[in-house]
């Protein structure tokens, strides 16, 4: 008898002898183990690219990297945190930029989510990288994660935008939440057509 059940544990498992095999197999549900198989190598994989929320320039002496959020950006983090928390519920992962401004858009975020904020990954590489950067450290997640929020900076935000949206957007604000929805059975087979712009929120949508 056929133990279907590792399949079903273990997403890296080659099953392409049994796309070929099963449906004429004589085993019982062998089809519907089938359509199964094909359902869970075309995963529904979802990013969320999080600019970070406004920021202050008041203290000059503070270098870019360690500028803190102003009081726009302390009203707006919590806000679309909570917002994202209602509509989307708890993502697997969250990854920040170390900038001061991410980390701290990521921390209210955490908070919303009711995640550990030393839970958040922080990486260095993500503080001012381009697109293609980004895309190459998204393939490098863990086939386990499904949902993952990336909070980083412009221009790459808005250029993230344009890669997966049939539209033009020519800015994504501070605090803009991008919903990029991708068909992948493993996120090491990443690539830029194979996701989708889904949805678009930003602060300016809820405050006058």
């Amino acid at each position: 008898m056929l133990k279907f059940s590792v399949f079903l544990s273990d997403p890296t498992y080659d099953t392409s002898f049994f796309i070929e095999k099963l449906p004429s197999l004589n085993v019982p549900y062998a089809k519907i183990f089938y359509f199964t198989v094909l359902a869970l190598r075309q995963m529904k994989r979802t990013i969320y690219f999080i600019r970070h929320a406004k920021s202050s320039w008041k203290d000059l002496s503070l270098g870019d990297h360690e500028r803190p959020l102003n009081k726009r950006g302390l009203r707006d983090a919590p806000f679309m945190a909570a917002m994202l928390r209602a509509k989307e519920g708890i993502p697997d992962k969250l990854i920040s930029s170390s900038a001061n401004r991410a980390l701290t858009t990521a921390e209210f975020f955490a908070r919303a989510f009711g995640i550990p904020e030393n839970e958040i990954e922080v990486e260095r590489q993500l503080y001012l990288t381009d697109a293609g950067t980004l895309f190459q450290r998204i393939s490098t997640l863990d086939d386990a994660l499904e949902k993952v929020c990336f909070f980083g900076h412009n221009p790459t935000q808005t250029d993230i935008a344009n890669t997966f949206s049939d539209a033009y957007i020519p800015n994504v604000p501070t605090c803009g939440i991008l919903k990029v929805e991708f068909t992948l059975d493993s996120w090491s087979n990443f690539s830029k057509d194979k996701g989708r712009l889904v949805d678009f929120h930003f602060p300016k949508q809820y405050f006058d």
